[in-house]
């Protein structure tokens, strides 16, 4: 019997949950770059559950396309925080659900006895910030891969 490999689960639909800081930085390393539109948040106080749908760029599988010589991919992948006490938001518009925004970070601001801020740094200066009882996301890929529309890897100016 022989060890795992990081390759091994390279086509199996992304599935984590992130409980502390340190799974977060996990999570948001996977999510970078991901589109979505205004109209894909969502915060259900009563559920106090805030949700946003992704189109997430499958960098797990960059290096098995760029050998195989094939598009890069995005996957749809849906992104739920648990324990939310409040949501707020700066640099998007609410009233614009049409526009398309791109996530660069997640990250969480710890406060009193286990509380926090996670923060959602979008690209253009725009955030999401929720205040947390505690860090409880999930990330699940609810689609099949396909090929990225631009057919190019996301990257960032220096």
């Amino acid at each position: 019997m022989t060890d795992a490999r990081f390759q091994d689960g390279a086509e199996a639909p992304l599935a984590l949950i992130a409980a502390d800081a340190d799974d977060l930085q996990v999570m948001s390393a996977l999510l970078q770059d991901a589109v979505l539109m205004v109209s894909d948040m969502r915060y259900d106080a009563k559920r106090r559950e805030f949700g946003l749908l992704l189109n997430r760029f499958r960098w797990e599988d960059q290096s098995a396309a760029e050998r195989a010589g094939r598009a890069y991919e995005r996957v749809r992948c849906m992104l739920v925080f648990g324990d939310v006490l409040a949501v707020r938001s700066q640099g998007i518009s609410q009233r614009d659900k049409d526009t398309v925004v791109s996530l660069l970070s997640v990250a969480f601001v710890p406060g009193a006895d286990g509380t926090g801020r996670v923060v959602l740094t979008l690209a253009g200066d725009g955030e999401v910030a929720l205040d947390v009882e505690s860090v409880n996301a999930t990330a699940r890929d609810v689609t099949r891969p396909y090929a990225a529309p631009s057919r190019k890897m996301p990257r960032h100016e220096g």
